[in-house]
């Protein structure tokens, strides 16, 4: 293995993290060698695949796309990159209109005359639409799973619910899938199962403490379809995390065990 690289040095070579790495194995992506310990190897063909993953992800492909067309299977390249373009013309517009504003903030600050509340608020109201480019991104694959009909009905039983922070609130959901990665594999009927799909419950409160059976349904069904967005969002955790997940909830229900909050809908009835 003289000519292979410990995953430390292709971490320090690439950027990637450790766990990138990582799931882009266990979604087939590379295949590094392994040694009898359990410690990965790659090779230049695997540091070249590394690579292409790394460009074909900037340009818009999501790991479901990258992988198929890895594969050799069809796929529609030349409509992936042309929405892939808008989006980022798009994006390159917004950012422009902001800048432009911006320059005109700083001239007029540096001629002394004064920064006007209407600059400003436009100024403010600009940049918080380039802010909302993933939430954008996250309308778009909604939009897919649910009718303009639930997500109304969903706003207006979120309505009243208190605010907090969806930063710190990803930040939660990805601190917890990257535990229950650094675990795995797992029995799914293991005590330590059971904790994670509890904090997963936990974790997810917010939403079902006011889902209806249509909105969770309409949920679980979009994050089973992961491979068909990955890339266009960050939802915090893995396709193989829910899919662990989902296997370990329904083992911890046969088992009759307290899984955490649910909505009412899913307790069992005495």
């Amino acid at each position: 293995m003289s000519d292979s690289l410990a995953i430390d040095e292709v971490v320090r070579r690439t950027g990637l993290t450790s766990r990138a790495l990582r799931f882009y194995e266990a979604r087939g992506l590379i295949t590094p060698l392994r040694t009898q310990s359990g410690r990965r190897w790659f090779g230049a063909a695997d540091l070249e695949r590394v690579h292409q993953i790394v460009a074909l992800k900037k340009a818009g492909l999501s790991l479901g796309d990258i992988k198929r067309l890895f594969d050799r299977k069809p796929i529609d390249l030349a409509a992936l990159l042309s929405a892939q373009r808008d989006r980022l013309a798009d994006q390159a517009r917004e950012i422009s209109e902001a800048t432009a504003l911006i320059d005109s903030a700083l001239s007029r600050i540096g001629r002394g005359e004064p920064l006007d509340a209407a600059t400003l608020c436009s100024l403010i109201r600009d940049g918080e639409k380039v802010m909302t480019d993933q939430a954008k991104a996250w309308k778009d694959v909604v939009d897919r799973y649910y009718t303009p009909e639930q997500q109304a009905e969903w706003r207006n039983r979120m309505a009243d619910a208190p605010e907090f922070s969806q930063q710190a609130y990803l930040d939660k959901w990805r601190a917890l899938s990257t535990r229950i990665e650094a675990a795995l594999p797992l029995d799914p009927a293991s005590d330590t199962a059971l904790a994670f799909v509890r904090e997963w419950f936990t974790l997810l409160e917010p939403f079902s403490r006011n889902a209806t059976p249509a909105m969770w349904e309409g949920s679980a069904r979009m994050y089973a379809d992961m491979d068909h967005w990955d890339g266009e969002v960050d939802p915090g955790f893995s396709k193989t995390v829910w899919d662990f997940i989902s296997v370990a909830t329904a083992a911890a229900r046969a088992a009759g065990n307290d899984i955490g909050p649910v909505p009412s809908f899913l307790r069992p009835h005495a």
